[in-house]
């Protein structure tokens, strides 16, 4: 096993009277790709929002490289800058250039000079495949276009660990692709990715571990292979049965 980098120890969240994580455990180690797969209201974007505190919890502990995750001011400020977040919306600022999205937080955030920050932002779109577009609004660029920005902007702050909560779901069929094979590029890069997707090709191909969730719990984890092949529970099972035959 890698050396831990996200580790979270009996989390648990509440909603009013609604449990929606129940004592999840669950560590990925540096440079681990770990995919969270389970029905549609099992706990996959409320869990992978507590990494970064998007989502408090109700009791528990998270930490990432070894420190707490801490409740609220600067600490938590500085660790969410180790934790890049790729959301379903791209969440561009609409009125920036896609160079500016990118240069914003190493400026404002890291304290870097702006022709650094330029020019290490050329070098990711470059890698994202969207140096061409770097003068152009968020508005002028496809979904798929925005997204692969959006992961741009969040490697710019070099983080320790990659989020992703669903980021294909919001694009059109053909965008997909494009997006993906950006994050399997990262994977093979050796960036530590949490990952919550509904695209199957995506976990067998770039995962380490998936980790299937129902109902705000784990009920297991192991390699892409073996899960996909040989599910160990019931839950599981019927959730592969219904989405393996389509």
């Amino acid at each position: 096993m890698p050396e831990p980098l996200v580790v979270m120890k009996d989390v648990n969240k509440h909603y009013g009277d609604m449990q929606a994580l129940k004592q999840i455990n669950m560590t990925v180690g540096k440079g681990e790709v770990v995919v969270l797969i389970g029905p549609s209201g099992s706990g996959k974007s409320t869990l992978i929002r507590t990494i970064n505190r998007l989502e408090t919890i109700t009791d528990g502990t998270i930490t990432i490289d070894g420190v707490l995750l801490p409740e609220e001011g600067a600490g938590l400020a500085k660790l969410r800058s180790d934790v890049g977040m790729v959301f379903q919306s791209f969440n561009l600022f609409a009125h920036k250039t896609i160079l500016e999205n990118v240069t914003l937080g190493p400026i404002k955030v890291r304290g870097m000079k702006k022709a650094d920050a330029d020019a290490k932002a050329m070098e990711l779109l470059k890698r994202v495949g969207v140096d061409h577009q770097a003068n152009k609004y968020p508005a002028q660029l496809s979904g798929g276009q925005q997204q692969r920005v959006a992961i741009a902007r969040a490697l710019a702050m070099e983080p320790k660990v990659m989020l992703f909560d669903e980021p294909t779901s919001a694009l059109d069929p053909e965008m997909i692709n494009e997006v993906l094979d950006v994050m399997i590029q990262l994977a093979k890069s050796g960036m530590t990715m949490v990952v919550v997707t509904h695209e199957m090709g995506f976990a067998r191909k770039a995962a380490n571990r998936v980790v299937f969730l129902a109902d705000g719990q784990i009920v297991e984890e192991n390699t892409p292979e073996e899960f996909f092949t040989n599910p160990q529970s019931d839950r599981a099972k019927d959730f592969l049965g219904k989405i393996l035959t389509h």
